[in-house]
């Protein structure tokens, strides 16, 4: 039996207007050549210079005087080396010279796609039937350089889906590195790296450490390092390595101010450089009660991936931890929404074409993992993975599958598990539940549709999709028939 898939005509487009103010720079003796011609313009020049880029660009970003003033106290250490004391400029030579260390960003120039859903934390002003969810999506812009950002909208009874208002003035986060490391779980990470072969014990420079340190003692600690310890000519890679792992823990704040379609979640440590990849939100509910959205996603920096989680109870205030243990080495982790007999519970996938399961007893550490899933099908012979967090249903843990088969085709399957011991299968669909449809198959990628997450809404599966790694729209499937055709295919 053949599900029905009843598509929406809801597109998201990527919008090449939606921009950020980024830091720019090149190289220290570019930057100090720029900083000089600057200081040789008279006041009057710097003031008329000044002038139109603010006239011009405060129209494009919420204080754009406040960003030029960041992005000049990150370059002030160059003062030192032309000998200018900072403090001597007027604030029209500061903010210009900032100006010049700034750059537009379009974020999702190249593509719009990889959504997850979940329930949105504020369910005020709507009617009886209707739920306000929140949207996720991998922005990709110049480079290959994908980031988060949300859209909101609401689902009507009939799941018809209303996106809310906007917003222009796109922001990113403060970054705030207030993490407090433990000495036992950092070397253990460091450990685990499978890329890292130096010969010089960490305990070297961590021994010098309390048992608890901060991201600055642990920097200090290193710089000490560096001018003392005559170590081997590969103690760099360990000093970076360390370092890398540190800048993985940091918090993210919005300001108030923003509309959420106008937060942007831009890598912003060394790890994630190259991309911030298909976030899996869900709604975690804890046994005493308490909501948190958590969000697991791969952060790149062109040579290896780290996975991570996010948390936050209302979209503006984010932790961004690393995911430890022998199993956090592959994409497509994707937490249950609630623990299962004590315990955390996440799918995984640890060879990059089976799925697999893992229990822990702390949600950042994952150790052990069994496997629950094998290419069964055609359209799945390469490669099987979760497309998001599994739903809770009466009948059991409904989980998204993607499935890759001939001329490396991505489809849509469905799977049906026990709710109390989810490693045993009730169900699993023999045909796609979504395959790309001919207006689909055309993109970035050819010939796939994904998702990263789905919920249930009024007895309708909504389904949020990227078509071929360019645009997302979503689909609504009738639960019940779903889970019918489930039960029923053993």
């Amino acid at each position: 039996m053949q599900v029905y898939v009843n598509r929406k005509d809801v597109n998201f487009l990527p919008d090449v207007s939606r921009v950020i103010a980024r830091f720019l720079y090149t190289n220290d003796e570019r930057a100090m050549n720029t900083i000089q011609l600057v200081l040789g313009m008279t006041k009057n020049e710097a003031s008329l210079a000044l002038n139109p880029i603010l006239r011009d660009y405060s129209m494009r970003h919420r204080n754009i005087s406040k960003i030029f003033e960041k992005h000049f106290n990150r370059i002030v250490y160059l003062f030192k080396e032309i000998k200018i004391d900072p403090n001597s400029l007027d604030n029209t030579q500061k903010l210009l010279i900032g100006s010049y260390f700034t750059m537009e960003y379009s974020i999702e120039a190249a593509a719009f796609f990889n959504p997850s859903i979940v329930e949105h934390p504020d369910q005020s002003e709507i009617r009886v039937g209707e739920k306000r969810v929140i949207i996720s999506f991998r922005a990709t812009g110049e480079g290959h350089i994908s980031s988060i950002v949300f859209r909101t909208g609401v689902l009507d009874k009939n799941s018809n889906l209303t996106i809310e208002p906007i917003g222009n003035m796109l922001e990113e986060a403060g970054q705030i590195k207030r993490h407090i490391y433990t000495k036992k779980t950092f070397k253990s990470k460091l450990n685990e790296m499978q890329n890292f072969h130096s010969m010089i014990p960490s305990d070297l420079i961590l021994d010098k450490l309390n048992e608890k340190f901060t991201y600055g003692e642990l920097r200090d600690c290193i710089e000490d390092a560096r001018k003392t310890l005559h170590l081997a000519s590969d103690k760099e890679i360990l000093f970076n390595q360390i370092m890398w792992l540190a800048s993985s823990h940091y918090e993210l704040e919005f300001s108030l101010d923003t509309n959420i379609s106008e937060r942007v979640i831009f890598p912003v440590s060394i790890n994630e450089k190259n991309g911030i990849e298909d976030a899996r939100f869900v709604k975690f509910i804890d046994d005493d009660g308490k909501t948190t959205y958590y969000a697991t996603y791969t952060a790149y920096d062109g040579t290896r991936i780290l996975p991570k989680m996010l948390a936050t109870t209302d979209f503006y205030h984010f932790k961004v931890i690393p995911v430890h243990g022998e199993i956090a080495q592959n994409k497509g982790m994707a937490l249950f929404p609630r623990k299962i007999n004590g315990k955390y519970a996440m799918l995984c996938r640890l060879d990059g074409y089976r799925n697999y399961i893992a229990f822990s007893n702390q949600i950042s550490i994952w150790r052990d993992a069994k496997l629950l899933q094998e290419p069964k099908f055609p359209w799945e012979f390469v490669q099987i993975g979760n497309s998001g967090s599994p739903i809770e249903t009466d009948e059991g843990w409904l989980v998204i599958t993607h499935g890759v088969g001939p001329m490396r085709e991505y489809v849509l399957g469905a799977s049906l598990f026990d709710l109390e011991n989810p490693e045993k299968e009730i169900g699993r669909l023999k045909s796609p539940l979504l395959i790309p449809n001919a207006e689909e198959r055309e993109g970035y990628v050819p010939n796939v549709v994904y998702t990263c997450g789905s919920m249930i809404h009024n007895g309708n599966l909504i389904i949020p999709y990227a078509m071929s790694d360019y645009a997302s729209t979503y689909a609504t499937v009738n639960l019940e028939e779903l889970l019918t055709t489930l039960k029923n295919s053993v």
